[in-house]
């Protein structure tokens, strides 16, 4: 089985709900606006007190051009169902190594074992599917909305659906050994106008995609967060972890912030199809 195949073989096995928005004709703070209350497209980058660039919105990330997708999965437009279409995804929700040929994959010979076999279970194992965190950078995958509130000393990002919420810490504390958490712990600093964050002491029972791709307690991110427009952020993080990955090796995506009139983070919940997955695997049902 290639690797491209057996991102076909567990995708789409989890769904998520919102609830109904609030405050419908209440414009939502911190966009630029024209006189005429419409979103100013000439702004220039929104900064904070400190001078560094205000990422404080609510962003989504970008999906992959259609044609793309279909290049790279052939036969995924067969997966859509109303809710759920895997053309609003990005590439790498779908396979972090979607830009990798399958020989030159990164991944260290007895970590494709394990990937293959989670294939053929049909995702049995994937946490999303039992309502459990994403974690990073898979949560940062979805085209779910995403608050960013951005304080002197701190990041915070609260998601819709799949993470909790996440702290950078941005007040020159390092890193110390701390229990594995499932988003692992963050501190930033500003290089420049690009926001730099270490990433360390994750828990090994997140996903890195849909495919299966994972990783060890010893994975370490470095993302840089650089808003390049008032409405765009360039998203590069560079994953390593010496139990799966031969090397370094990053991907790169682009966030754009939520314009809507009244957007919102909204309310999230899961649910997790056991018995449905079971069916679909043939654990249950007719013989």
């Amino acid at each position: 089985m290639s690797l491209r195949n057996a991102v076909i073989a567990v995708l789409c096995t989890a769904s998520v709900a919102a609830a109904h928005a609030q405050w419908l004709n209440y414009p939502a703070p911190g966009i630029p606006r024209t006189k005429d209350g419409k979103p100013n497209l000439a702004a220039p980058l929104p900064r904070a007190a400190t001078g560094k660039p205000d990422l404080s919105g609510v962003w989504t990330t970008d999906a992959t051009p259609r044609a793309e997708m279909e290049r790279l999965f052939p036969g995924v437009a067969d997966l859509a169902v109303p809710g759920d279409d895997p053309h609003t995804f990005p590439k790498y929700f779908l396979n972090v190594f979607a830009d990798y040929k399958n020989e030159d994959v990164p991944i260290k010979p007895d970590a494709l074992q394990t990937l293959l076999a989670r294939a053929k279970s049909l995702g049995k194992d994937n946490p999303t599917s039992h309502c459990l965190p994403a974690g990073i950078p898979m949560g940062d995958l979805l085209p779910t909305p995403r608050r960013f509130i951005q304080l002197p000393n701190l990041l915070v990002i609260l998601y819709e659906g799949a993470n909790p919420q996440r702290m950078i810490y941005l007040d020159g504390r390092k890193h110390v050994l701390e229990q594995p958490a499932w988003l692992g712990y963050s501190v930033g600093r500003w290089e420049g106008d690009t926001l730099v964050v270490d990433v360390k002491h994750f828990t090994d029972r997140t996903w890195l995609d849909r495919a299966g791709n994972f990783h060890s307690e010893e994975l370490h991110l470095v993302e840089r967060y650089t808003l390049i427009t008032p409405d765009h952020i360039q998203y590069d993080v560079t994953l390593e972890d010496p139990k799966v990955f031969t090397r370094p090796w990053k991907i790169s995506l682009i966030l754009y912030r939520r314009k809507e009139k009244n957007v919102r983070v909204l309310e999230y919940e899961c649910y997790a199809y056991a018995h449905e997955e079971q069916v679909r695997r043939g654990e249950l049902g007719p013989k």
